[in-house]
């Protein structure tokens, strides 16, 4: 819609840049372009407004197959008017010089022009196909054959309208068609849901059976280690057994060794001790004897000398010696008791030896 201002009788007019506008007088066009400004009188002036931007009509109708199947069409046609003198001379886009709004809905006759057109075509389309191949591929053919017959149709250029693009959002049966085909589909997903839970399953348990026999086999092989650790340990035990038995072998050879030396040493030393005694004793006999003879000898040698001397004196002396002799060898005597036989016995002998 444009906009208009009012001042003293006359009008302003500012357009938009997507909006073209056509101002006449009369039979004399005074302006004709897109985004413009001027100034007018109400009373003089004629006024288009043709939009040229694009613009989106949305669509919806029903059509039927070739099965008797009555689906719904969701469509929607891009479209611009691409010659705004045609689509003025053939449309009412005219504006109100006060308020700026169109007098008639030319619009919406181009959304009516563009759906009967579209619908047509695509009515023309499902009509020869089944409701399971226009529910598959319905939706392309829907769309080129629209495009193609809308491109083909000589009254929208003729109005100055050209179609941009189509698109065809989606094609669906009634609810209760609907639901009767998505119940094998539906049954069929469950079967591939179960089957793929069941494959699942079969895989965990797969994967299960081959973790346990993972844990077996590293059960068996950590105790087949641990018989060879035990093996190892053993020999290594038995070896260090017939080390230490070896070592205390050698220590016990070499203690023996030792004992020997040492009891050679000391029978060695003993023997030569006992030598050296017995070389001793025999030196220290030797002496003895030799002393003992030669004592034995000067004693015999005494004994004939004083034997000599003694043979030579006469028998009285020889009895004062004894008496004195024994006398030296006597006890202390305190007193003596002499018999008077006994001194006459003394006396006697004194008087016969005088």
């Amino acid at each position: 819609m444009a906009d208009i201002t009012r001042r003293l009788g006359w009008r302003h007019l500012r357009g938009a840049p997507t909006a073209h506008i056509r101002h006449h007088r009369g039979t004399r066009l005074l302006h004709d372009g897109p985004g413009l400004s001027f100034w007018f009188r109400a009373l003089t002036a004629a006024i288009s407004e043709v939009p040229v931007d694009d613009r989106e009509l949305a669509m919806t109708f029903h059509a039927r197959t070739s099965d008797f199947q009555d689906v719904a069409v969701q469509a929607t046609v891009t479209y611009r008017i691409s010659d705004p003198a045609v689509a003025a001379a053939r449309l009412d886009f005219s504006i109100d010089p006060d308020s700026g709004a169109w007098r008639a809905a030319p619009l919406e006759q181009l959304g009516t022009l563009l759906t009967e057109t579209a619908q047509q075509h695509a009515l023309d389309v499902l009509s020869r196909t089944p409701l399971s191949a226009a529910l598959v591929d319905g939706v392309t053919a829907v769309r080129e054959r629209v495009a193609q017959g809308l491109a083909s149709e000589p009254r929208l250029p003729a109005t100055g309208i050209e179609v941009v693009a189509v698109r065809v959002v989606a094609l669906r049966p009634e609810p209760e068609v609907e639901r009767a085909l998505r119940t094998p589909a539906r049954e069929q997903i469950q079967q591939e849901a179960d089957r793929a839970t069941y494959e699942r399953r079969a895989v965990a348990v797969e994967r299960e059976r081959a973790i346990a026999e993972n844990e077996l086999a590293s059960q068996i092989e950590l105790a087949r280690r641990e018989e060879q650790l035990v093996d190892q340990r053993g020999t290594n035990a038995r070896r260090e057994a017939e080390e230490h038995a070896a070592a205390d072998a050698v220590r016990a050879e070499a203690e023996a060794a030792r004992t020997v030396r040492l009891a050679d040493a000391e029978a060695a030393r003993t023997v030569r001790m006992a030598e050296a005694e017995a070389t001793r004793s025999v030196r220290l006999a030797q002496a003895e004897a030799e002393g003992a003879r030669e004592v034995g000898e000067a004693r015999a040698q005494a004994q004939a000398a004083w034997l000599r001397v003694h043979g030579d004196v006469d028998v009285a002396t020889l009895n004062a010696l004894t008496g004195t002799r024994l006398a030296e060898n006597l006890p202390r005597i305190d007193s003596v008791t002499i018999s008077p036989d006994v001194l006459t016995g003394l006396l006697t002998r004194l008087g016969t030896r005088e």
